[in-house]
């Protein structure tokens, strides 16, 4: 018979390091908000991939940051959090960006969070730059920390990510799978749909707005002709702030939902009527209980 393995693989990186990126990409499918807009993943969020004999559980984490407010401080330890809890950790820099102080800083904190744990660099989004680039950027920062290997990958196009799911496959321990074979992610479906809300929101807004708002899935119901109605709040901090998520005859909040409808219909194979309210409550960013709703531990914002 078979030997099987399983483990746990935490992604850490600045925010925009192509994480949840990766994820997606191992795991094949979207679980995970990716946008152009820094710090978006906010849970600790597992995808599961099967390779081989091997069950992958990615952990994709917040970007690390310099926090500044509660969510910050919550989102940080969460990724750090992530990295103690795994069995392999991949430190994830961007190809064009180099060695910057924030991944630096990383570098230093490895020391003292990774322990025994291997961790590889994954230089990412290698198509911007040219090869010798990319030879003496994996010196330096190979230089920088004792990396158990190195790879070099383009996370969006799927370049090296084959390499990368075989040194993995070989690197979690032997053991019996901790999933169902056919499982893509432990989250539950509530804070998917509420990920992608979010994700169609981000997209969709500017400034300051994305990083005052949250999403929560109010109620789920299951409809006899096998489709799901979802309700949706989406809370926002201020009351200007309400204006400008629904937009001028509620033109943005539709076009939001209709996005988040239809990626929410595709993922989960069967349709979905999703119904979304727009709600000032402008202490959530302060709230343990919207806190709990994104996966992340109150408080662990603590100043």
């Amino acid at each position: 018979m078979t030997e099987t393995r399983a483990g746990f693989a935490a992604l850490i990186g600045e925010p925009n390091a192509g994480k949840s990126t990766l994820l997606n990409q191992m795991v094949g499918a979207k679980v995970s908000i990716v946008t152009h807009k820094v710090q978006t993943t906010r849970a600790r969020i597992r995808g599961i991939a099967m390779h081989e004999n091997a069950q992958i559980v990615f952990v994709d984490t917040p970007g690390i940051f310099r926090p500044r407010r509660r969510l910050d401080r919550s989102m940080v330890k969460a990724a750090w959090g992530g990295a103690a809890d795994a069995d392999v950790i991949l430190f994830l820099i961007e190809a064009h960006r180099g060695l910057t102080d924030g991944a630096q800083s990383i570098i230093d904190n490895l020391r003292e969070h990774a322990g025994k744990t291997p961790v590889a660099l994954v230089i990412n989004k290698i198509d911007r730059v040219k090869a010798e680039q990319l030879l003496a950027l994996s010196e330096k920062v190979n230089a920088a920390f004792e990396f158990a290997a190195t790879f070099m990958i383009s996370a969006e196009k799927g370049y090296g990510c084959g390499d990368l799911m075989d040194w993995l496959a070989q690197e979690v321990p032997a053991g019996p799978w901790l999933y169902p074979e056919d499982q893509v992610a432990d989250l539950p479906m509530r804070m998917i749909a509420a990920e992608i809300t979010r994700e169609k929101l981000t997209l969709r807004l500017h400034e300051e707005i994305p990083y005052q708002l949250t999403v929560e899935t109010e109620k789920w119901e299951e409809k006899k002709d096998g489709s799901a109605r979802v309700d949706q709040i989406v809370y926002v901090a201020r009351p200007g702030h309400k204006g400008i998520v629904l937009g001028k005859g509620g033109e943005t909040i539709k076009a939001v939902g209709q996005a988040a409808r239809a990626e929410l219909t595709e993922f989960m194979g069967r349709p979905v009527h999703l119904f979304l309210q727009v709600k000032v409550r402008e202490n959530w960013l302060d709230e343990a209980e919207r806190y709990n709703e994104m996966g992340l531990d109150f408080k662990d914002g603590d100043a």
